[in-house]
């Protein structure tokens, strides 16, 4: 009986102990969350499932965890009891992750520290949100000489505004061209380019190197080259009838 009890404590203890195991940690601190429930959650085809979450209850620093394979994109939700909520997309890799915000701006005061991937993406997202505040500006312009009723003004922002367009397609690709080892280069493919034609989707997947073409990311651009491949086909073949 004593030996069945030993045996029966051991296998518990094996099971406790593979239920805490985990790949990646997050470590939050939201200033000035009093109360509320946060939430690490990844996108599962076209639906978020939640991996982990935690309820704040006057404390604003919380810890989460999560079994991870690989890098990817994950998402800290917070939800403030007050029909409000604020997500943080991040890349995350195996080991520690720390994020900083607020509660008055949660998305907008969000500072990741962690990854390499988080790294790197951070400076393709400096760059964008310049492009950005340009967008803002041609905006504010196109406005004004609307309102004005400058039709040539009006006429001449507009392809200001292409051409914008085409440079925030240019340094998105080279971006992604220029780092071939990381997964951030077939995410940005998919995620922020998926319409630039094919040749230059290929070009970005033939520079990744095996490990990255091997990676969540670099399957699913693959996966959306063939796929884009076959629809030019079909279209080709429906358009010679």
């Amino acid at each position: 009986m004593k030996q069945f009890i030993v045996v029966l404590l051991a296998l518990l203890l094996v099971s406790c102990g593979k239920e805490e195991q985990h790949d990646f940690t997050l470590n939050g601190h939201v200033k000035g969350l009093k109360k509320g429930t946060v939430y690490l959650q990844k996108q599962q085809d076209t639906i978020m499932v939640t991996l982990d979450s935690v309820a704040v209850n006057g404390d604003s620093h919380f810890v989460l965890h999560s079994k991870l394979q690989e890098p990817e994109i994950l998402f800290l939700k917070l939800d403030k009891n007050d029909n409000e909520e604020g997500t943080i997309a991040f890349f995350a890799d195996k080991g520690i992750t720390e994020i900083n915000s607020s509660l008055k701006n949660f998305n907008i005061d969000a500072t990741v520290k962690g990854s390499k991937q988080q790294a790197i993406l951070d400076k393709y997202l400096d760059m964008m949100s310049k492009f950005n505040d340009k967008n803002l500006d041609l905006i504010k312009e196109s406005l004004e000489s609307q309102k004005a009723k400058d039709t040539s003004k009006v006429e001449s922002l507009k392809t200001d505004f292409d051409n914008l367009l085409k440079s925030k397609y240019r340094y998105t690709i080279n971006f992604a061209v220029s780092h071939p080892d990381s997964e951030v280069s077939p995410y940005l493919a998919i995620s922020e380019v998926p319409n630039t034609s094919i040749s230059y989707l290929q070009q970005i997947y033939d520079t990744l190197t095996t490990n990255v073409k091997a990676s969540k990311y670099g399957k699913q651009l693959d996966a959306f080259i063939k796929e884009r491949k076959l629809e030019k086909e079909k279209q080709d073949t429906s358009s010679q009838d």
